[in-house]
């Protein structure tokens, strides 16, 4: 069974459909990749599903019906990473972290954020300091952590890599691999660095004007002619038929 399965999701803004009635899934352990052009509806498609969009279709987490807000749908272990991060830039990195655990009232909250800080040593060392005077890549890392220590099952990434430099974006990827390695986690990573996102992910979907236009196995998709020539730079004279 799907841990998330989704039918006909459509999000409008006014009275501009973003996203066409599309249908995907994502199994448990997976880690799924959504690519395609700005403008196509990835983000749309991600802030529908933690409840920032209003939207149509059909919902299903762990086989039943989604909730209705944000706050039923994080408490029933989604979690996204936004776009351009969203840090609270005033408070510090240990208040940002621990926000992210703001629906929980078990004992483990502690035991939880030291294990969240063996994967990221950087911020370890940054507790007390408020989150504006971090990097971009520092701060990229505080958004994951946030996320993370709400449990989710299913953890959604907008972006992760954008302005970031490429060893920061390695960094990222890095940790990214150790949440899957680690186990009981669910990832759908939204990113324009197609090459990276099809080396992490199992399977992708592709996403045009609001519509899927291809899917299938990260291995099949990387051979195709439309990705290789549009999304990994190579000429199209390179490409097998």
């Amino acid at each position: 069974m799907s841990l998330l399965s989704v039918e006909g999701l459509r999000v409008r803004y006014g009275a501009v459909e973003a996203v066409h009635g599309i249908d995907f899934r994502l199994d448990e352990g997976e880690v799924v990749a959504m690519l395609g052009p700005n403008g196509a509806g990835k983000t749309s498609t991600l802030r529908a599903l933690i409840g920032l969009l209003p939207s149509t279709g059909h919902i299903a987490f762990d086989g039943k019906p989604i909730g209705a807000t944000s706050r039923e749908r994080v408490a029933a272990g989604l979690a996204l990473v936004p776009e351009g991060r969203e840090i609270f830039l005033r408070l510090t990195v240990r208040e940002n972290i621990l926000m992210g655990a703001y629906l929980r009232s078990d004992r483990e909250i502690d035991r939880d954020l030291q294990q969240t800080l063996q994967l990221f040593p950087n911020l370890a060392e940054r507790l007390d300091s408020r989150a504006v005077v971090l990097s971009g890549g520092e701060q990229q890392m505080l958004a994951i952590a946030r996320a993370i220590m709400g449990r989710p099952r299913l953890l959604m990434l907008d972006e992760p890599s954008m302005g970031l430099a490429p060893r920061i974006v390695t960094e990222v990827f890095h940790v990214l691999r150790r949440l899957v390695a680690a186990g009981n986690i669910t990832i759908l990573l939204v990113e324009q660095n197609a090459n990276l996102a099809l080396r992490l992910a199992t399977r992708a979907y592709l996403l045009e004007r609001g519509r899927i236009a291809m899917e299938g196995p990260s291995a099949e998709l990387i051979s195709a002619r439309e990705i290789r020539t549009t999304y990994l730079g190579i000429e199209a004279s390179a490409v097998q038929p």
